[in-house]
């Protein structure tokens, strides 16, 4: 008897969380530090720091300098369009260039050494303080709560990074060598053409192809801006990505490249081009939480996770492509943050980047009330659908000591229809005026 698809994902998923908790607890067990070692500089893998889906992610410390960064390891044992998937995320992270954006260090795609697909790994700057998720968490547990006016800066600095998304433009020269349109209908894995063009095989160490546009990984000696210096193509020495304890990965790696992204960079990547003629691309995060938005040293907002962002503006021309929309969103969009348009998909409509506005509003909701409007004593201990509370706009502000002008803030983008729903410049304009009057 054959098992039903979805049974078939969630043991599989449970298969690879077991083995990779074997293996750090084998780690503790026998004293024996996991290393990794990237563009030749070996890191410790110190703990695990969370984990989702066939995702880890692990502190990691440079052996060398003692600094510490987040190493996302991600699985892909059903082969290349895993690996497509996994890299769609690494190239979110070098599209965007925003001070509340997080940027990506490094990456690498490697073989498992078990024999279950590829792994691929990036490296993310650290955040001590955590994200949103924790100090919400942290209120519950001490009884406490934001102020009006520190709750409504940390949104305000999560609009602005959603808006360099809304707002991106790319290059005109770029539809020489466009990404296929296919890229929001046929499934979340689909990648552009032009990225397998480019990748670049790298053996013993040596690239056969130097990319000048690619990041360097950062050295131990740091700078001004955020610890971290970036030295040119000439300095990377070995690419190599390797992992040791006990066993050894395969020595091939396959570094991210993009001919489009190559472009944006070349002629400036924040919101488009600065020469040139551009066209307006917005992007949608489609998986805004709490959970997504870390919280520097200075106390900034940075969103993070890309790997269910991709062009907000989907025109919907049959069922068939509805329903695949609504299986994208079921997978990677957090259902008590994802918007009502995206749990039942409507042909002959277009889903655009309104679906962030509404995830920004049950955002708001939880940084005020410790929890999303949709997760309620209904929904969560009564049997209730979180689906049908969403769909139909069903949730109550709790009694607190926020103004009118807040609730109202949070009621003008938990609105069912999108085509009512503020875009990002008037939500960032609401809050500004909030703020100011606090």
């Amino acid at each position: 008897m054959s098992l039903p698809p979805q049974l078939l994902h969630t043991l599989e998923n449970l298969k690879y969380q077991a083995k990779d908790a074997f293996w750090a607890l084998s780690s503790c067990i026998c004293q024996q530090s996991a290393k990794i070692k990237i563009n030749g500089r070996t890191f410790k893998i110190v703990k695990v720091l969370g984990e989702g889906g066939f995702s880890f992610v692990y502190l990691a410390q440079d052996e060398h300098s003692g600094r510490q960064f987040a190493l996302k390891k991600i699985r892909c044992p059903s082969g290349n369009e895993d690996v497509r998937q996994a890299m769609r995320e690494v190239e979110a992270y070098r599209r965007f260039k925003h001070p509340n954006i997080i940027r990506i260090l490094d990456s690498a795609v490697v073989q498992d050494p078990a024999g279950d697909g590829q792994i691929v790994y990036l490296f993310l700057p650290l955040y001590k303080k955590g994200n949103l998720q924790d100090a919400i968490n942290a209120n519950s547990i001490n009884g406490t709560h934001f102020s009006e006016k520190e709750m409504l800066r940390l949104f305000k600095g999560t609009c602005e990074a959603v808006q360099a998304m809304h707002d991106y433009h790319a290059p005109l020269a770029s539809r020489s060598n466009p990404h296929p349109s296919r890229e929001n209908q046929s499934s979340a894995a689909n990648f552009s053409s032009s990225r397998q063009k480019r990748n670049v095989q790298v053996d013993n160490g040596h690239s056969d192809v130097e990319d000048e546009d690619d990041e360097m990984f950062p050295q131990p000696e740091g700078d001004a801006e955020g610890g971290y210096s970036y030295h040119g193509p000439s300095s990377r020495s070995s690419s190599t990505p390797l992992i040791s304890n006990q066993a050894t990965l395969d020595d091939n790696v396959v570094f991210d490249g993009d001919e489009e992204l190559s472009h944006i960079q070349q002629n400036g990547a924040q919101n488009g081009a600065t020469s040139g003629e551009t066209e307006l691309v917005p992007y949608a995060h489609r998986d805004l939480k709490p959970g997504n938005v870390m919280i520097d040293d200075n106390g900034r907002p940075v969103l993070m996770d890309f790997g269910s962002a991709m062009k907000a503006r989907v025109k919907i021309e049959n069922r068939s492509q509805a329903l695949l929309q609504q299986d994208i969103a079921a997978e990677q969009s957090t259902m008590a943050y994802r918007a009502p348009e995206l749990f039942d998909v409507k042909t002959g409509v277009t889903i655009d980047e309104k679906v962030d506005i509404w995830s920004l509003g049950c955002t708001l909701f939880a940084l005020a009330y410790s929890h999303s409007p949709f997760e309620n004593t209904q929904t969560t201990e009564q049997g209730g659908s979180i689906a049908m509370a969403v769909m139909n706009g069903q949730y109550k502000h709790p009694a607190s000591q926020y103004s009118q002008g807040l609730k109202e803030l949070i009621d003008s983008m938990l609105v069912v229809d999108p085509q009512h729903r503020p875009g990002i410049h008037q939500v960032i304009e609401m809050t500004t005026k909030l703020l100011q009057r606090l």
